[in-house]
């Protein structure tokens, strides 16, 4: 990543020679007005180190050590504020006309020293994204011209200047007052291959966690009706379902995602969206016996308010009017066969709901490659659609990555949900229930810590800013993965209440949970539950592939071995129904002791072999060669300034120091 500009708001030594220090960064020593040197450490522990080095270091030259935020820190601080004021106030007597030029100056290189940071290097709104999701060298911020967000209002916060000018009484009495109708501007859009975003921060809006509540219920629904029923067509009929509830969900997240609005239409819109998807779901269960054209009508009320919402944008944001074009174009598509399919009988009506659902779920990925593809497609071709299509929406990474957190940990919830049960008053101790309960907790957990902090954390570049090509299979894979596990939970509850094992009376459960309760677990049941954790397993091993981790040269084992293994107990849990001879306890303490099984390979492997598991973080020792005289390195230690490698390739004399 490139280094930041040289913009600077320094302290002054006593000599008079100015101390600079980039902007943001935390400031780590100042002198007092008697010229002596005031260190600041940001914890006592560090504070004590940091005594023992400068008394090694320095031990003539007088200075003082405080805590950050402590009160000497702030009376040493305000004493040095007043004091530089005063010699402003003075410089200002003594100089006038010079002095007042010299500002001038100033303000004008930090001004356009802070413009050249936003369009050549990287916004300090983008550091965090950065270290975060990886580094992209065609990504640039731009200012929201409302005043709403700036370069300095950013992901590491307002700086000094902007919170000194706020007017925070004036901000306590003026309210916030929502819009019936404001028009919706561009949150981030791709343009002649740069990525342009708002150097504000996208966050998720209440209303959208409001929807996902009533996902809550979908899973439930869905989950449960497709483990009381565990047929191939009930099958079918959950797989249809939810890809059209996930649709919906997808597209609504999608166009938020683009475009910022914030008012009372778009609220509106939103409710809408969810009583379309509400009258889904309470057609779904019996889609195939007579709901299936109300199933239908809900689903396309929803898909193409959001195709008219698209031409809307179309006609008020001209920037972006080809790809919203488009977006309405491939619903409409799908829609027509969605209607046709309500005229026909099946088996005929599952060909046309699925070449639907195939267009629903692709026909953007292909208009996309279609746009990148244009050169092949003539010079005319191409400069058409350079010319229409030269602004391109584009999703912001963290408010998407965010936003499917957020579902996957509601389809989690719901399997931790679906395995709990209620013992009768008649019977009380520990059941092979309460067993079954336990490990499929394990199970979910496990699922959890993979996903959450094992594949999404520590990642040297995100799926989505990697590339386009990883950034579809990684929106792709998490319908198959969520529908997965969403059926591998379902089938989990039922098997938790099942009484073909030892100590599982059925007199242990309340009435409602016996007629839940099977005395034999159908093979259905079976498949359902190892071929739903199986396949989602196989699946988040093809997420955490698209990403590229950081991984260092000295890790025990490599992600492609891991990942192998992972692959590898995916067909173990896709054979194991196979076993017929395998009880409901057997079978979930086998597909159990294989997740942590993965768990803790991917833990093992992911750690360096110099690394203790146990016990207080070592210190550890680095060896490296520097052109560095050793003038230099105890001068860099005196100041605590950092050395820059890349400036040392002309300086000195090598040498070899051990730096800890």
């Amino acid at each position: 990543m490139a280094s930041s500009p040289p913009t600077t708001n320094g302290t002054t030594t006593p000599d008079g020679h100015a101390h600079h220090h980039h902007r943001g960064r935390r400031l780590r020593h100042f002198f007092m007005p008697d010229g002596k040197k005031v260190h600041i450490a940001l914890s006592p522990e560090e504070a004590e180190s940091l005594r023992q080095r400068l008394t090694v270091i320095s031990p003539d030259e007088p200075f003082d050590l405080v805590i950050n935020g402590s009160p000497e820190h702030l009376h040493a601080l305000r004493t040095a504020h007043s004091h530089h004021e005063q010699r402003r106030e003075a410089l200002k007597r003594t100089h006038g006309q010079t002095y007042n030029e010299f500002e001038h100056v100033r303000e004008q290189l930090e001004t356009l020293g802070d413009e050249l940071h936003m369009l050549t290097d990287h916004a300090v709104s983008l550091d965090a994204s950065f270290s975060k999701y990886g580094y992209s060298a065609h990504l640039r911020t731009y200012d929201d011209t409302s005043g709403t967000a700036s370069s300095r209002s950013s992901i590491s916060g307002q700086s000094h200047d902007d919170h000194e000018k706020r007017d925070w009484a004036a901000e306590r009495r003026n309210g916030r007052i929502m819009k019936l109708y404001k028009k919706p501007v561009v949150r981030q859009y791709f343009h002649r291959g740069l990525l342009w975003r708002g150097s504000g921060l996208a966050e998720v809006a209440s209303f959208e966690l409001f929807v996902d509540l009533l996902f809550v219920g979908i899973l439930a629904i869905n989950g449960d009706h497709a483990a009381d029923d565990t047929t191939g067509e009930e099958l079918l009929r959950f797989c249809i379902t939810f890809i059209m509830s996930w649709k919906i969900w997808s597209d609504l997240a999608l166009i938020i995602s683009w475009f910022e609005t914030d008012d009372v239409i778009q609220r509106v819109s939103v409710l809408f969206i969810m009583a379309c998807l509400l009258g889904l779901t309470t057609n779904m269960l019996n889609a195939f016996q007579g709901t299936y054209t109300q199933l239908v009508a809900f689903y396309l009320a929803a898909r193409l308010f959001m195709g008219s919402y698209c031409l809307i944008l179309a006609r008020v944001i001209p920037m972006v009017r080809g790809m919203m074009i488009v977006q309405a174009t491939i619903v409409v598509i799908p829609a027509a066969l969605w209607i046709a399919s309500t005229h026909v009988e099946m088996p005929i009506r599952l060909a046309l709901i699925w070449i639907a659902i195939y267009l629903d779920l692709c026909a953007a990925l292909s208009a996309i490659f279609i746009i990148r593809g244009a050169r092949y497609f003539g010079k005319k071709v191409e400069a058409w659609m350079d010319r229409v299509f030269e602004f391109i929406p584009a999703i912001n990474i963290e408010h998407k990555v965010e936003r499917t957190n957020a579902f996957v940990t509601l389809v989690f919830g719901y399997a931790v949900v679906a395995i709990i049960y209620q013992n009768s008053a008649s019977h009380w101790g520990v059941t092979a229930f309460y067993g079954k309960a336990v490990l499929g907790l394990v199970q979910t957990f496990c699922f959890n810590w993979i996903y959450f902090e094992l594949d999404g954390d520590d990642l040297f570049a995100h799926a989505i800013r990697r590339s386009v090509f990883s950034s579809m299979i990684w929106n792709t894979a998490h319908i198959p993965f969520i529908m997965a596990f969403t059926l591998g939970g379902a089938a989990l509850s039922k098997l938790v209440v099942a009484t073909d094992c030892p100590n599982a009376n059925l007199e242990a459960l309340t009435e409602s949970y016996m007629q839940k309760s099977e005395l034999e677990i159908p093979i259905g049941l079976r498949w359902f539950y190892c071929g739903g954790l199986g396949i989602a397993l196989c699946f988040m091993g093809i997420i955490s592939l698209s990403h590229v981790h950081k991984e260092s040269g000295g890790a025990r084992l490599r992600k492609a071995y891991r990942l192998a293994n992972r692959f590898c107990v995916c067909i173990i849990i896709l054979c194991l129904p196979t076993a017929h001879r395998l009880n409901s306890l057997q079978l979930v303490s086998i597909v159990t002791g294989l997740l942590i099984w993965v768990l803790l390979l991917e833990l093992w492997g992911a750690s360096c072999p110099d690394e203790s598991f146990f016990g207080e973080k070592v210190q550890c020792r680095y060896t490296a060669k520097l052109k560095l005289s050793k003038k230099d390195l105890h001068s860099a230690a005196k100041t605590g300034d950092t050395i820059c490698v890349k400036d040392l390739s002309d300086k000195g004399e090598k040498g070899l120091y051990e730096l800890s």
